[in-house]
């Protein structure tokens, strides 16, 4: 058996209503001074509330960071390590989608630590010790309460990655009832963001590939492609959107093991140049990677689609010839996107064409995940990629 290492968040809380009890989740680990994280989009919807009554009713100080946005800059995250140690942080609580959870994974890090940004990128150079952790998302999406993964944009453009098992939080909370509120074109991007996890995880090249994250990549495609629809036309169906947040979370813990690849190094330059969400980035360019890496029979990539095909489309049968089951999934996967109302093309979200040269020669400094897909994949083959997309 090929040896593995499995890192998974140390507790995960799933009950709708859960996050208002998070004093009696969290109370004692996160001490009486917390920095809450979080964007304004949160507060506007006022998501935020019965979390601050029930931790200020048990005692503690909260102050309230909302200063995060899409794609979280290096000054943002500065200025919440900032805040944390003016305040003398004991514990970090983080409310929102990924850029929330991640300014706050690197807060809890760089806080409790004194560590300086520019010597923990990459990854496994984190030293730590950090403050606790309380990851709750509202997106059912990028699954970053279970992974040790956070980005952050530099210089406006470059996306940049600590990974260290030390970011993973000490407990995540998911609550469906968070989610609700998401309108349909975010709940379709998140929803295909994390089925592009679960798919890059299974076929990932990197030698931690294992079979705790092929299991838990095949169960999130499950029930992602069998839910993903009625949460965007059925808001308020809460069991499909508790679903949809479970799914999102295993497929999280699927690739926080065994690493995505080329369809995310093709979607940070589509998010940094142009600040199209991150899961819709994917979307984007799903459908053409896994051509381009199923084209090559030597790395078996088709056969890993084909075997993924059945789980995410209970109508597809797992008798068909291997190749036919692989372009029907690829063609399936597209065929979703547009279904669930994303734009299907770089054009239709205004990246013009004469761009694509240069969000090919950023896509290739994406090296910490470009080594992890089944293909190798050269500036050339992702220019050609992006034009086939365009």
């Amino acid at each position: 058996m090929t040896p593995f290492v499995f890192n998974t968040t140390a507790q995960i809380v799933s009950r709708p209503g859960a996050s208002s009890d998070l004093p009696v989740l969290a109370g004692s680990l996160l001490g009486d001074d917390i920095l809450f994280i979080t964007d304004r989009g949160i507060r506007a919807l006022q998501l935020e509330q019965p979390i601050l009554r029930a931790l200020q009713h048990s005692g503690a100080t909260v102050t309230v960071f909302d200063a995060v946005e899409a794609d979280p800059s290096l000054d943002t995250l500065q200025q919440a390590t900032e805040t944390a140690r003016s305040i003398g942080c004991t514990g970090v609580v983080a409310l929102g989608g990924g850029s929330s959870m991640d300014v706050a994974k690197l807060v809890a890090l760089l806080a409790g630590s004194g560590e300086d940004i520019d010597r923990v990128w990459g990854v496994g150079n984190a030293k730590g010790p950090r403050l606790p952790l309380v990851l709750i998302p509202t997106t059912a999406g990028t699954g970053s309460e279970v992974t040790p993964v956070s980005i952050i944009t530099v210089d406006g453009e470059e996306k940049r990655g600590v990974s260290s098992p030390l970011l993973l939080p000490d407990i995540a909370v998911l609550d469906a009832n968070l989610t609700l509120s998401l309108p349909s074109g975010v709940t379709a991007a998140t929803g295909i963001d994390a089925m592009v996890h679960a798919i890059e995880a299974y076929a990932s090249k990197n030698a931690n590939n294992n079979p705790m994250s092929r299991i838990l990549a095949v169960e999130a495609l499950r029930l992602l492609g069998s839910n993903i629809e009625t949460a965007v036309f059925d808001p308020d169906n809460i069991e499909a959107r508790g679903k949809m947040l479970l799914g999102s979370a295993l497929a999280g813990m699927a690739f926080a093991n065994s690493p995505v690849a080329a369809v995310h190094a093709l979607a940070y330059p589509i998010g940094g140049s142009f600040h199209i969400p991150h899961g819709l980035s994917n979307a984007l360019v799903l459908s053409e990677v896994l051509r381009f890496n199923a084209a090559d029979s030597a790395n078996g990539s088709y056969l890993r689609y084909a075997e993924l095909a059945p789980h995410a489309f209970a109508d597809l049968t797992a008798a068909a010839e291997p190749r036919d089951l692989c372009a029907t999934f690829v063609n399936r996967l597209a065929d979703l996107s547009v279904k669930l109302g994303l734009p299907a093309r770089l054009r239709d979200v205004q990246i013009p064409r004469n761009a694509l040269s240069k969000m090919a020669a950023d896509a290739m400094k994406q090296t910490r995940l470009l080594v992890n897909n089944p293909r190798e994949l050269t500036e050339a083959d992702a220019l050609a990629i992006y034009r086939a997309a365009w």
